[in-house]
């Protein structure tokens, strides 16, 4: 309507034409931009088209019912985050049951209450707003991340592959999903300290002397300060610490030993390493996995890494899982 603020776009979902007008007319004086949809089929159209901030959606629908449109909603990781809002006449338990395991954000009665219809939205649009700058933050600091990886041309590619064999080891491991979205954005960020390293370092094509290797450390405190001033990489500031460290304390910056390293610094750390030997340099040829997994294996025994870890990428290695497109290894971020 006009002069009235837009305050969102709302997906309203139900089979009878009555329902949307009155949902349509109430969303829309209270400033929001509607857009209506006539079944389920319908909805997973106009959630794609439209972009909405929130689905508000009837649970009784003649093709696909409500249950199985936000399944499929929260089932992709472009609109998992769309709040879904589920309505339907019955105030059966079962019905709210089904919702949540379906993973409707909220659940409303019919007839709908206009104020408690009003308030319900408002807080799921607002939350979905802080979601997507959440997002937004996120997409800027692996853009970056991706730029300090472009200043050596040789390590093209890297942060995505250690992102993707990060997960795959720590699924193998069966980690929780808030430790696989941590080792997904180390993965990325975990040389991001390397943004104040000189070119001169970064670029050498070939050994560095002890003075430049002591300035090539200091990427690991760097990149933990740079992450510091972010709460939602409190989960990755260990990983960019710690993912030089080694279990008999020589690494560094901080000469950790055994579990006083964080288990995903040691992931980072053996998938990073494994990459390395895998990836052609001027100064040198690219290994083959088994002849890396060897190296990794010398490793173990000169007591730096964890064998668990490297037995758990060979197993994946011998499966093929690291040939695999890295996307469908993005797990979900907590």
């Amino acid at each position: 309507m006009p002069g009235i603020k837009d305050h969102g776009t709302i997906l309203v979902v139900d089979d009878l034409a009555a329902n949307l007008r009155l949902l349509e007319r109430l969303l829309a004086l209270a400033g929001y931009s509607v857009v209506t949809a006539q079944g389920g089929a319908q909805a997973l159209a106009a959630v794609a088209d439209a972009s909405p901030d929130l689905v508000l959606m009837d649970i009784r629908m003649p093709d696909l019912d409500g249950f199985s449109v936000c399944q499929a909603i929260k089932g992709k990781d472009s609109t998992r985050l769309l709040p879904v809002v589920l309505m339907t006449g019955s105030s059966e338990r079962a019905d709210r049951v089904r919702a949540i395991e379906a993973g409707a954000d909220d659940f409303l009665t019919k007839p709908v209450d206009e104020i408690e219809l009003k308030a319900r939205v408002r807080s799921l649009v607002r939350l979905k707003r802080y979601t997507d700058d959440l997002d937004s933050a996120e997409a800027v600091i692996l853009s970056l991340a991706r730029t300090i990886e472009a200043r050596d041309p040789y390590t093209e590619g890297h942060c995505e592959r250690l992102a993707r064999y990060a997960v795959i080891v720590g699924r193998r491991l069966g980690l929780p999903p808030e430790d696989l979205a941590a080792l997904y954005r180390g993965g990325y960020l975990h040389d991001i300290g390397k943004i104040a390293t000189p070119d001169s370092i970064l670029s050498k094509p070939g050994p560095l002397t002890d003075d430049e290797r002591e300035l090539m450390k200091l990427h690991t405190t760097v990149g933990d300060h740079l992450c510091g001033t972010l709460r939602a990489l409190a989960r990755v500031r260990p990983i960019v610490r710690h993912h030089h460290e080694r279990l008999d304390g020589s690494g560094y910056p901080d000469g950790l030993r055994g579990d006083a390293i964080p288990l995903l610094a040691q992931i980072i750390g053996v998938v990073d390493v494994f990459d390395a030997l895998t990836t052609a340099r001027p100064y040198k040829p690219a290994m083959s996995a088994d002849a890396a997994l060897e190296e990794l294996r010398r490793d173990v025994s000169r007591g730096w890494r964890d064998a668990r870890l490297v037995d758990t990428l060979a197993t994946a290695v011998a499966a093929g899982e690291l040939t695999e497109d890295g996307r469908s290894y993005r797990p979900e971020i907590q």
